[in-house]
C-alpha cells in the first residue's frame, strides 16, 4: 500500500473545497428550512365573541342618530370556515360560509369610528348564515428568487415567484386585499375600532357585512407591488342588495407598496388612491334645496343621479424589533358626497404599536395601543349643523370638533388556538359633537381558530 502525502499547498487546497462543501450543505440546510411544502388544499375555522358596555355620558342635546347616553350594552358573534384547494396548477379558489348575530351599540349610530369592527350592519339577534367568500386566484410565477406563503385562512401554502402575476376574482371582500397592515388589521385578534382597523375615509365598495363582487390584478417585483382592483357597490346606501353592473356603478383602487428595512428590520409602505362611482347624494346640493324651502337639509331628498368620490391614503407597518411593531395611517376623502359603504368619516390618522408577549415570556399574547382622529368635510359639517341626517350620524345640530379616540387592548392566549381579549376605549367628541361625550366602551373578546 502506497501513501500519498500533501505538500502544503495542496492541503490548503484540500481544506478550502471542504470548507466550500460544508458551507454549501449549511446553505442547503438552511434554504430547506426556508421552504414550505405545497398544500393542494386546507379548511381553518374561527370564531370570535364580542361583547360590550358602554358608559354613561352627558350631551347637551340628542338627535335621532345620536349615540345613546344611557348604559347601554352590545355584543356580536361571527364564526367562518374557510375552504380552499388547488384546481389546477398556479390555482386557488376558495369559499367561506359565515354565520353571524349581534345587537350594536346605538342601533349603530352616534359615531364616526364604531367600537366594533366585527359588526356588520345588516348584524341582528338572529343567527344568520350566508355566503362570505367564493374567489378564485390565479398565480403566473415570473422568476426571481422564491419566497414562502404560510397555510392560512384563504392562503395555500407554498413556493412562490417574488416576481409574479396574481389575479382574483369573485367574491370577497376590497380589505382582503387592500390596505393590510400587519399590526391593525384584523379586528378578530387586534384592534376593534373601525377608524383604527383600516381607513377610516376609505369608502370602500361592499354590501351591509363588508363583501363585494370584483377582480384586483397584482404585480409583485421583489420589494414592490401594485394591484389594481373594481368592486360593485350596493343598489342603495350601507344595504345588502349589489348593483351588478360593473362598469356602470362601480368602485375602483389602486395601490403601490414597498417593502423596505430600517434599521435591520422590516416594514412597509403603501400609497392608495380610490374612485366610487354610483347614485349618491351630494351634501351641497341639499344644503341648497334647504335654502330654497326652509326645512331641515336631506340627502334622501336629492339621490337624482350618479357622482363621483374619491380620496387617498397613506399606510405604514414598521418593526422596531422582532416583538414591537409600529404603524401608522393618514387619509381623505373629498367629502363631498355622502357615505355610500362604509362609515362617516372624510379625513383620519391613526398610530399605534403592538407588542408581543415574548419580552415577558407569554409569546402567545399581544398588548396593543392606538390613537385615531377622524374629521369631517367642510359641506358634510354645514349639513350636520343645520339639522340633516346621515346614515349613522346626526344630532340635530353640531358644535364641530374632529372625533378622537384612544383603544389599548390586551390579548391573553389560552391555549394555542384560543384567545381573550380585555380592550377599552375612549371616545371624544362623538360624531364630532364637541357638546357630546366623552364616553368610555370596555370591551371582552373571546376568538378561537384552527
Amino acid at each position: 500500500m502506497r501513501f500519498k502525502f500533501l505538500n502544503e499547498r495542496q492541503l490548503g487546497s484540500s481544506l478550502l473545497r471542504l470548507v466550500a462543501l460544508l458551507a454549501g450543505a449549511l446553505a442547503g440546510v438552511s434554504h430547506a428550512a426556508d421552504t414550505v411544502a405545497p398544500e393542494s388544499w386546507n379548511l381553518k375555522f374561527q370564531s370570535t365573541y364580542v361583547w360590550q358596555e358602554k358608559s354613561p355620558f352627558s350631551a347637551s342635546y340628542s338627535g335621532a342618530n345620536s349615540l345613546s347616553t344611557n348604559q347601554e350594552r352590545s355584543y356580536s358573534f361571527t364564526a367562518t370556515a374557510a375552504l380552499g384547494f388547488r384546481p389546477w396548477a398556479g390555482s386557488e379558489f376558495y369559499v367561506d360560509p359565515e354565520a353571524a348575530q349581534g345587537v350594536p351599540l346605538s342601533n349603530l349610530t352616534g359615531l364616526g369610528g364604531f367600537t366594533n369592527g366585527e359588526m356588520a350592519r345588516s348584524s341582528g339577534p338572529t343567527l344568520k348564515i350566508y355566503r362570505a367568500r367564493a374567489f378564485l386566484r390565479q398565480t403566473w410565477g415570473d422568476g426571481g428568487e422564491q419566497e414562502a406563503v404560510e397555510s392560512a385562512a384563504n392562503q395555500l401554502a407554498g413556493m412562490v415567484d417574488k416576481r409574479r402575476w396574481v389575479l382574483t376574482a369573485g367574491n370577497l371582500s376590497v380589505i382582503d386585499i387592500f390596505d393590510a397592515n400587519i399590526y391593525n388589521h384584523d379586528p378578530r385578534t387586534q384592534f376593534l375600532n373601525w377608524s383604527v382597523m383600516t381607513h377610516g375615509a376609505f369608502d370602500y365598495a361592499g354590501d351591509a357585512r363588508g363583501y363585494s363582487w370584483g377582480l384586483v390584478l397584482e404585480r409583485y417585483h421583489d420589494d414592490w407591488v401594485i394591484r389594481a382592483g373594481r368592486f360593485i357597490e350596493p343598489k342603495e346606501p350601507n344595504q345588502q342588495d349589489l348593483d351588478d353592473r360593473l362598469f356602470k356603478h362601480y368602485g375602483d383602487q389602486i395601490e403601490l407598496e414597498h417593502a423596505h428595512e430600517l434599521g435591520g428590520q422590516p416594514g412597509k409602505l403603501r400609497l392608495l388612491a380610490f374612485r366610487n362611482r354610483t347614485k349618491m347624494s351630494r351634501y351641497q346640493d341639499a344644503l341648497d334645496q334647504s335654502a330654497k324651502t326652509g326645512a331641515a337639509p336631506d340627502i334622501n331628498a336629492v339621490r337624482t343621479g350618479d357622482q363621483v368620490k374619491y380620496g387617498l391614503g397613506l399606510n405604514l407597518e414598521q418593526a422596531i424589533s422582532p416583538d414591537i411593531g409600529l404603524f401608522a395611517r393618514g387619509n381623505w376623502a373629498d367629502g363631498a358626497t355622502e357615505t355610500y359603504a362604509f362609515t362617516e368619516i372624510d379625513r383620519s390618522i391613526s398610530a399605534g404599536t403592538l407588542i408581543k408577549g415574548a419580552r415577558w415570556g407569554r409569546g402567545q399574547d399581544s398588548v396593543g395601543l392606538a390613537f385615531a382622529r377622524n374629521g369631517l368635510s367642510q359641506a358634510h359639517r354645514s349639513y350636520l349643523a343645520q339639522g340633516g341626517y346621515g346614515f349613522f350620524i346626526g344630532d340635530g345640530k353640531l358644535r364641530y370638533k374632529p372625533e378622537t379616540i384612544v383603544e389599548g387592548f390586551y390579548d391573553l392566549s389560552l391555549c394555542k388556538a384560543a384567545w381573550i381579549s380585555l380592550d377599552w376605549q375612549r371616545i371624544f367628541n362623538p360624531a364630532y359633537n364637541a357638546d357630546r361625550g366623552p364616553v368610555s366602551v370596555a370591551t371582552l373578546r373571546f376568538h378561537t381558530e384552527f
